[in-house]
């Protein structure tokens, strides 16, 4: 018998506000629709009224757990408009930050997936080890979610010899812990039973979903921005591009657990090869022009483009972030699974709900498009004032 279940925008299953309409026959999906719109915050209307330096701050706080990803894209895609270049130290520094955010990242995910699944001692344990890595953030950048260390031309905070030896340390104590987690998840034969063979999205899929990140390399898809198109020091290290063949939760969880221990060795090797110098570039200017850059952020690529007019307000910042590619391959993934793994596997592409949202106004009649001011659009549409 078919029937129809919502799921959202408000739910126990989701983190964030998303609504999901299945179709389904019994247990099985026979259809999905995935609607956004329930958390639109107009950053990138705020960044234009904003100077290139306040709007740092205000990128970092697009997405809590990708805040270092988003200022060392913006930063970056400022610094090509004003062509300047950081020092080399500080790129080292950049890749620093960035891969402790990895680990914190797919740690954070993977104790979701866990309590998702229900294994909620698992769950617990992954987040203890987490708290390390934030203990690290902290010391290097004074903060535990939005780190406030990149500036355009560098960073804000170097680090010392004593700072590097207790990096090292924790680094070894993350590792061990995290080998421990590992071997549970792997030998668990419920957890083997909730994510093999499940949610499956397959190579071709993948590439017509665009989609990027942990989610396309774990559908045989070998994209990474880091080796793609290297930025801050990332071609001067020695790592390997994680990639299964899948395309199922499994897959998509073994490419965060080995990415990981990538994460790991990139941590100590770029303290290892950490040069002496200033850690910032001083940036006077910013002459008319535009710039696109990327990184890749934990869950992807992250794009940003800026036009400059020569002011020191953007004229124009655009943001793609990877849930925005990755979101809606969702669908594929959802068709002839279960509804009890519906919540697992919309999670298996990590989605920033927030992060994602935009606004634009669509005429159902002609199709046609337009971007509105907050203040036209209320007044179109919205309540008539007394």
């Amino acid at each position: 018998m078919a029937a129809t279940i919502p799921i959202g925008p408000y739910h126990v299953a989701l983190k964030e506000p998303i609504f999901l309409k299945l179709e389904v026959e019994g247990e099985r999906i026979k259809d999905a629709d995935i609607k956004l719109g329930y958390h639109h915050r107009g950053i990138e209307y705020l960044a234009m009224r904003r100077t290139y330096w306040q709007n740092i701050f205000l990128f970092e706080r697009v997405c809590g757990i990708c805040s270092d990803a988003h200022t060392t894209c913006y930063c970056q895609t400022v610094e090509d408009v004003a062509g300047v270049t950081p020092p080399e130290r500080a790129l080292f520094l950049r890749v620093l930050v960035a891969e402790l955010e990895r680990i914190h990242s797919h740690l954070l995910w993977l104790g979701v997936a866990m309590h998702i699944i229900g294994f909620d001692t698992l769950f617990m344990q992954i987040w203890r080890d987490r708290e390390y890595v934030q203990d690290l953030l902290e010391i290097i950048t004074g903060n535990r979610v939005n780190y406030a260390y990149n500036t355009i031309g560098g960073v804000r905070r170097d680090v010392d010899e004593k700072t590097i030896r207790l990096v090292k340390k924790y680094m070894d104590t993350i590792k061990n812990a995290f080998d421990k987690t590992v071997e549970a998840i792997l030998q668990d034969p419920v957890i083997e039973a909730r994510v093999k063979g499940v949610g499956v999205l397959t190579h071709e899929e993948a590439k017509r979903y665009g989609v990027v990140g942990p989610t396309a390399r774990a559908s045989r898809i070998a994209s990474d921005i880091r080796k793609d198109d290297p930025y801050a020091a990332y071609d001067r290290l020695d790592w390997e591009m994680i990639v299964f063949d899948e395309g199922d939760v499994l897959a998509k969880t073994l490419v965060r657990v080995y990415e990981v221990y990538e994460s790991i060795k990139m941590v100590n090797e770029s303290l290892e090869k950490l040069p002496p110098g200033p850690i910032v570039t001083e940036v006077s200017r910013f002459p008319p022009g535009e710039a696109f850059g990327r990184v890749e952020a934990p869950r992807g690529e992250l794009v940003y483009y800026i036009k400059s007019n020569g002011t020191n307000v953007p004229e124009r910042v655009k943001v793609r972030t990877p849930s925005f590619m990755n979101i809606a391959s969702v669908k594929p993934m959802l068709l002839e699974e279960t509804i009890a793994d519906a919540p697992l596997i919309f999670a298996s592409v990590d989605p920033c709900v927030a992060c994602t949202e935009r606004v634009i106004i669509v005429d159902s009649r002609t199709n046609e498009k337009k971007i509105m001011t907050f203040n036209e659009f209320m007044i179109r549409y919205g309540r008539k004032r007394k």
